[in-house]
Parts: structure tokens; sequence; C-alpha cells
């Protein structure tokens, strides 16, 4: 078979299953999570020998140090991966839920249960975690699922899929239910762009992934991921809170897409807080690039340009920018951000009930850091991705985003006159 009859018949098979998989129990579907989980541990050599193979041609290739990260497991991540899968069985299941009731005058009664979308496409590169995580909540939405990994993670998740695949068809998920294509190729991608067996593609990768796919495919996509994340220190800030905050948003895993990426200072404090900035960052290793009022006072930074308040770096560089008060720093932040994750540090409740009303983006922070735009964090158990849209799903997707609805009307005869 050719690379579009293998992946049509991957989808005609997860298509089937999708029906099946739709009607099972909770307690089916938890007890396959629960054995999913010991299966990853149970194969943890497997799996991290395979890893150390695509880390070591990642690194023949000069792949950059953030990338290495995102593509690198070990015990730790291994064993957070089995958590995610036990969380997800402990989450309610939302097959089924009535969210919605009422019963009309004429004595007709109807409901809105929750239902599953059918045959999800997830389109990931370099985080062999998303295979876990994403296997987790579509299964336990009632979803059978058609994974394809970016070539770089080829052999770590070819293992992490089938273990997982072998433990769920052993505990009652139906055949075909997980599906992983192997194929490296990016026709590969292509073909399920144009997949109609698919209720939704969730792109999870660089600017360039998921380009392509929003702009390519004939399937509805949710888009997710670009994450030009600011921090902004109001005047009235706590400047020890703030060095706290910024450097934990910035360094604690820079390559994810949670990460602060511009700090916006409010200019009467810069004096004051820019050199404890300059200062924190530095024993982090953090190239910092500043606007003009910025470098007036730490000349050590490097002059930003345009194009730095619109990058998401994935690394150890922050630009900085000094504003005239909370209008500028809205004003720049709705300017320059992608829809995901902004915050705030300041003491004035004002400022901050009005910095999260106004600010659009799918999470809005008041003295947090941003790192917590996350599934786990939010209490989803894991996350197939944290949206950047409005529909239908906003933020960190879990199960809920994964499900629709049906109208289930109950009658003795009624009929419309």
């Amino acid at each position: 078979m050719n690379i579009k009859e293998k992946i049509e018949a991957q989808a005609q098979k997860a298509n089937l299953a999708a029906a099946k998989l739709a009607v099972l129990s909770s307690q089916e579907k938890n007890g396959a999570l629960m054995s999913m989980a010991t299966a990853l541990e149970t194969g943890q050599g497997e799996i991290l020998a395979a890893n150390r193979e695509d880390v070591s041609i990642a690194k023949e290739r000069g792949q950059r140090s953030s990338y290495i990260d995102r593509l690198t497991l070990n015990e730790k991540r291994i064993a957070q991966m089995a958590e995610g899968l036990r969380a997800t069985a402990a989450l309610p299941d939302p097959i089924g839920q009535t969210d919605y009731g009422v019963r009309r005058p004429n004595g007709m009664e109807i409901r809105r249960v929750r239902v599953p979308l059918g045959v999800i496409g997830i389109i990931y590169e370099a985080r062999p975690n998303v295979t876990a995580d994403a296997a987790a909540l579509c299964l336990k939405a009632g979803n059978a699922v058609i994974l394809r990994g970016g070539s770089e993670a080829i052999r770590s998740n070819t293992v992490i899929s089938r273990l997982l695949a072998e433990a769920a068809y052993k505990n009652g998920i139906p055949e075909g239910a997980l599906q992983f294509v192997e194929v490296t190729e990016r026709e590969a991608v292509d073909v399920m762009l144009k997949l109609k067996k698919l209720a939704v593609i969730i792109p999870r990768g660089g600017a360039g992934l998921i380009r392509h796919v929003t702009e390519n495919s004939l399937v509805p996509v949710i888009e997710t991921g670009t994450g030009v994340c600011h921090t902004y220190v109001d005047e009235t800030a706590d400047l020890d809170m703030a060095i706290k905050i910024a450097v934990n948003a910035k360094t604690s895993h820079p390559s994810v897409c949670n990460a602060m990426e511009t700090l916006l200072v409010h200019e009467k404090i810069a004096p004051k807080f820019l050199p404890l900035l300059e200062k924190a960052m530095g024993s982090k290793s953090v190239e910092l690039r500043g606007c003009p009022h910025c470098r007036m006072i730490c000349p050590n930074m490097k002059a930003a340009d345009e194009l730095d308040w619109s990058t998401e770096y994935g690394d150890l560089i922050l630009a900085v920018r000094a504003v005239t008060g909370l209008d500028e720093a809205i004003s720049h932040i709705n300017r320059y951000n992608t829809g995901h994750s902004e915050t705030i540090v300041t003491q004035n409740l004002v400022s901050a009930r009005r910095f999260q009303r106004e600010v659009d983006a799918a999470a809005v922070y008041v003295n947090v850091s941003t790192r917590f735009t996350d599934g786990f964090e939010f209490g989803f158990g894991a996350e197939i991705g944290i949206s950047t849209q409005k529909l239908h799903a906003r933020g960190p997707m879990g199960l809920m985003e994964l499900t629709s609805v049906k109208y289930l009307i109950d009658g003795n005869g009624q009929i419309r006159e």
C-alpha cells in the first residue's frame, strides 16, 4: 500500500472502533487507562532505549538545546506520563452528562447530553509525552485517535504507542481505537488533512506546523500552541514577587508554549526593577533584549527590534520593554500576543481586574507565573493542547473539549401544529 492507502485504512479501522468505544462504560475505559499506565512503567527500559537513539540523532543533526529538551525522556518524565493516565482515569466521565434539561408546556422533555466527537487526529512534534496524554484523553472521552508524531521522535513514539495500544486492547478498548502513523514523510500529514472520517484535527508543535495545518486542512481544526506570553510588572508591584514570577516564567522550562517571552515594566519603577531583573536573569544565562528606555538603565542589554515583540523564542532569551502604564501594557499585549497566557504583577486590585477584563487571551493571571497554563495544573488530568482560538475550545483542553452534544427528546405523542 502507498502512504495514502495505508493511512486511509487506519482511519477506517479507527472509525469502526469509535462506534464501539462510544458506548463503553466508564469502568471499562478507566480500567484500560490504569493498565496503560502500568504498561508504560513496565516498558520503561524499552522506551528509554528508543528515546536515546532519537536524542542521539537529533544532536548529530545540530538541533538546539531547547528542542533536545522537549524530545528527551527520563524516568521522571515516564512516571509523569503514567501519572497523567491514572489522573485521567480518576476524572469524571463527561460522556452521558446532562448539561441542560427542560420540560416544555406541551409535556415534551428535552435533555442535552455529552457525546464523543468520533475520530480525532493529532499531529505533533518532538514531544513523546503527547502520545500518552492524547491517547488517554481521547479514549476517556470515548473517541478513537490517530496519532502522527514528528520524525525526530519516531522510535520513542512507536514504542510508546505500541505499549499503550496493546494494554488498551487487552482491557476492553476496541481494536483500532488507538492508531499511530509510523510514516515519517510529510505526505502523511497532508493525507490526514483530507481524511473525511476525522471529526477534528489538533496540531501541536511550532508555528510552521500549525500554519500548514490550519491553511490546508479540509477537516475542522482546533488551533493550539504558539505562546508569545507576557508578564507586566505594574508600578505597585512587589519587586521580589515580580522577580520570582519572571524568573520562573522564563527559565523553569523555556521551550514550552506557556513560558514568558516578553516582560513589560512600568517606566516609574524601571530604574529600580531592571537591575534586579538583569542580575536574576543573568544568573540563569538569559539573554535580555531591551527597548531604548530599558537599555539606558541597563546598557548591557542587547537592542530589541520590532520582530522581538512577536517572537516565540522557546529559549533563554527575553524581550524587555518599559511602558507608561496599564493602557500601554494592555495595548502592547493585545497587539503582539498569540492568545495564550498573560500575567500582571500588581498590588492594585482595580488594575488587576481591568487587566483580566481587557487582555484578550485564553488565560489571564494576577500575581502568578504563566507557566501554570497546563491541563494537569488546571485539574484536567493530562491535556490535549492549549487552544488559542475561541471556537469551540479555548485554553487547556481536557475531556470536556473532546466532546460534542446530542439532544434527547421524550414525549407521548406530541405533534407540532
